[in-house]
């Protein structure tokens, strides 16, 4: 490690397979809490290089506990988080929105390292259990429409860092891998990213694969389609840029997508939402990323998505899928 470390501060960059071999033995414990932390910290000063993402990517992915849902054509909606913006649980919503419109979704979350309330803060809040046994998952994608994949269940080999990352509380390389290393291996993927850099890192990488997928980069620095300006998105056959009105809805101030500072806030705004309470703000910016979503799967434009994306959360399909898997969870 010490060899590894005195490269990066000298600005130096690591192969993917250094990258790979260095996480993999995080997981096995060859290094002390200080390596680990300077290593993290390296990091958050000089950029990553997609060769270095690759293998952090590749170490985890060949780490992990793998969930086998192939028949049922999924789709993870991930954002990096990081972008330091604590809006309300836009991503987790919209994986909803997108399971009561009939498109099965793996979520794949974990607890807010950087902001308030991840994903699984506000899941577990509203009752929804944890689990990485095969037959609940099946039995959450055949009834909800959507399974949760916690984290730290499939990715035992993160045991050593994830106290580190709580102490450190900053976004990390690992913010940048979280979307990536899904344990169901999804054939579909909508990601939102903190910038623009990783978003051209992440295309480089989805290219390689065999996946459907659209990237997404509010350019004023959300990790999702915010509609408060412009949105980079980069899919399998196209880059765009574009703003709400582009897709039929109003542009909005970023104050009406704040999602408060505890979990319980954000559980309140999360409840209000998806029982149809929302503002206009609000169920636009969750109708945007889960039309996507829905566009991704189902190979049509994202308008048409977004009319899905309506019609689930109005009719109330949205929310029957959340309550399945409360339920289910008891």
């Amino acid at each position: 490690m010490k060899e590894i470390l005195n490269r990066l501060i000298n600005q130096e960059s690591i192969s993917a397979e250094e990258a790979k071999k260095v996480l993999v033995n995080i997981s096995n414990g060859v290094y002390n809490q200080s390596q680990i932390a300077s290593f993290l910290t390296v990091y958050m000063m000089r950029s990553i290089t997609t060769e270095e993402l690759r293998g952090f990517r590749d170490a985890l992915l060949e780490l992990c506990i793998p969930v086998e849902l192939d028949g049922y054509n999924t789709i993870d909606l991930c954002g990096t988080g990081g972008d330091g913006k604590n809006t309300f649980n836009i991503s987790t919503l919209s994986s909803f929105v997108t399971a009561g419109a009939g498109v099965h979704v793996t979520k794949h979350g974990n607890y807010g390292v950087s902001s308030a309330s991840g994903s699984s803060n506000v899941m577990e809040h509203l009752g929804i259990k944890f689990s990485n046994d095969i037959d609940f998952l099946k039995r959450s994608l055949d009834e909800a429409g959507i399974c949760v994949l916690h984290a730290p269940l499939f990715h035992p080999a993160m045991k050593n860092v994830a106290p580190i990352r709580k102490e450190l509380g900053v976004k990390t390389f690992f913010n940048m891998l979280g979307p990536m290393v899904n344990p169901a291996f999804p054939k579909n993927q909508m990601v939102g990213v903190f910038n623009l850099e990783l978003l051209r890192l992440y295309g480089y990488l989805y290219q390689e694969t065999d996946k459907n997928y659209a990237i997404v980069h509010a350019l004023d620095g959300y990790d999702e389609i915010s509609l408060t300006g412009k949105t980079k998105t980069i899919t399998n056959t196209s880059e765009t840029l574009f703003e709400a009105q582009d897709i039929g809805l109003d542009q909005i101030d970023a104050s009406e997508i704040y999602g408060g500072t505890t979990v319980k806030e954000a559980a309140k705004i999360f409840k209000k939402i998806i029982n149809g309470k929302g503002t206009e703000a609000q169920n636009n910016v969750v109708c945007a990323n889960a039309g996507l979503a829905i566009a991704t799967v189902k190979q049509i434009s994202h308008k048409e998505g977004i009319e899905m994306a309506e019609e689930s959360l109005k009719s109330g399909l949205a929310k029957s899928s959340l309550k399945k898997l409360i339920e289910l969870s008891k």
